[in-house]
């Protein structure tokens, strides 16, 4: 169940390597999702201390036969730069509340597989985000027989919905305003793709 490296026109999806550290770090910093009030070192450790894992929880799961769940570098193929990460993710919510999956208020959490995207500032907007999770979604339906991937988001995150969108999702609006990741919910099942 090992994902191998994926390839598109400028991309290549892999796994992540401990090189990664300074630029994977940077990109946290970047797009906000480090703590921005620890210490320089404590955010490099906790980012050496996730990579490390992601290498071995890729190792693990492959090895337990279980769904390769984990992020993995986007690198420009011309150059090796690393410019983002993409995944998939265990994505745990009450998605029984959503319409599409029964619109039931009282529904419970239930997981999903998700898929997870982030890009280096300075290459948002030039369609990497869709290139790379459309090549992991193309590799999960057809090598991994998933039968649905799930993406979430805020109400307010258009770029995300934008990626959604271009990925052939169908997005639903959740009626109910908490988790705030989850306001917004994009479906895209085996039989919707081309």
């Amino acid at each position: 169940m090992i994902i191998p490296t994926l390839r598109t026109p400028r991309l290549e999806v892999r796994t992540l390597r401990e090189a990664d550290l300074i630029a994977c770090n940077k990109l946290y910093d970047d797009i906000a999702w480090s703590d921005l009030t620890l210490p320089d070192a404590e955010r490099l450790a906790r980012r050496q201390s996730w990579i490390a894992w992601s290498i071995d929880s890729e190792r693990e799961f492959g090895r337990l036969m279980q769904p390769p769940y984990g992020d993995r570098a986007i690198v420009w193929r011309e150059t090796g730069e690393f410019i983002g990460l993409v995944g998939l993710v265990p994505a745990m919510g009450p998605f029984g509340r959503l319409p599409s999956f029964g619109g039931r208020r009282e529904a419970r959490a239930t997981a999903e597989v998700g898929l997870f995207w982030a890009v280096s500032p300075a290459r948002q907007g030039s369609g990497i985000a869709a290139e790379a999770a459309r090549a992991l979604i193309g590799h999960a339906f057809e090598a991994l027989e998933i039968e649905r991937i799930i993406a979430t988001t805020e109400h307010d995150n258009l770029a995300s919905q934008g990626v959604m969108r271009r990925l052939g999702m169908t997005l639903e609006r959740n009626p109910w305003p908490d988790p705030p990741w989850f306001q917004t919910v994009g479906r895209l099942d085996v039989t919707a793709t081309p």
